[in-house]
């Protein structure tokens, strides 16, 4: 690992403040995937700002008919949060299954949402719940947010804040993970609200996407015989040592199915 100045900020201004001042400067919120990369020297930054001396980015409460959740809440305390289970328990079973217990207790849902990693879970949580994440110094709707693999909307120096959820009337997440990281091979996370039907897909593509095909069948029917013509085109998939684009694009739909039974079972 590369020598760096390790930065701990008590402020969003003094963050922002070191890292404008740096052009290799690095966001530390869990390190879940900046402490291994730096260790394969796959990222060397200069200098390291941990946002865990900064008060108020992290915890779970509600404004108006929003959750929020602060950046720097661990996976563990999101999956066990009751505001959470009761609110939102597609959001916090989600949680529970990120990972493994470690890394479910040092993770942070800002570091993953920043970090964007494709086969991340959150990401198709935001996307389909139409989350808005809020910054330093704005909020970026959901749609907006997720650019492409590790790449994100969030400019130079910006940091993530809180993230906040409008409630559907029913949600439902279903992954097939890889049985080492955990990580989706294909996830899908859907939610109704009202006559509106979303529907976003992770681990399949090289980042998150809405499956709109899925989506308009199940607002005209949400049901899982509603599911039984479509399918999803593997030339935009990926594939890789885990799974090949086919095989992705047979999961997703199975994922999806069992996503609708889920949420119909729960809701």
């Amino acid at each position: 690992m590369k020598a760096f100045d390790y930065h701990k900020p008590d402020s969003i201004d003094a963050a922002v403040a070191l890292l404008t001042a740096s052009e290799n400067a690095s966001v530390l919120a869990g390190g879940m995937t900046l402490v291994p990369t730096m260790k394969q020297r796959l990222a060397t930054p200069d200098h390291i700002v941990d946002l865990s001396g900064i008060a108020g980015l992290s915890g779970v409460s509600m404004d108006g008919k929003m959750l929020v959740i602060g950046a720097l809440t661990r996976h563990a305390d999101v999956a066990a949060s009751e505001l959470v289970v009761e609110k939102l328990p597609a959001l916090a079973a989600l949680a529970s299954r990120i990972g493994d217990q470690q890394v479910r207790h040092r993770g942070t849902i800002g570091g993953s949402i920043a970090n964007n990693d494709p086969a991340a879970d959150y990401p198709a949580a935001v996307m389909a719940l139409g989350a808005d994440i809020v910054t330093d110094r704005r909020s970026i709707p959901a749609d907006e947010f997720f650019v492409d693999m590790f790449e994100t909307a969030l400019e130079p120096g910006e940091i993530v804040t809180s993230v906040r959820f409008a409630l559907p009337d029913m949600a439902a997440y279903c992954k097939f993970g890889n049985p080492a990281s955990r990580y989706a091979l294909a996830g899908v996370f859907l939610a109704r609200t009202g006559g509106t039907v979303r529907v976003a897909v992770t681990g399949a593509a090289s980042a998150v996407f809405r499956a709109q095909d899925i989506e308009v069948a199940l607002t005209e029917n949400f049901e899982v015989s509603a599911l039984e013509r479509i399918s999803i085109d593997a030339s935009e998939l990926m594939s890789d040592i885990h799974a090949d684009a086919e095989y992705r694009a047979q999961l997703v739909m199975v994922m999806a199915r069992r996503a609708v039974t889920l949420a119909l079972s729960s809701g």
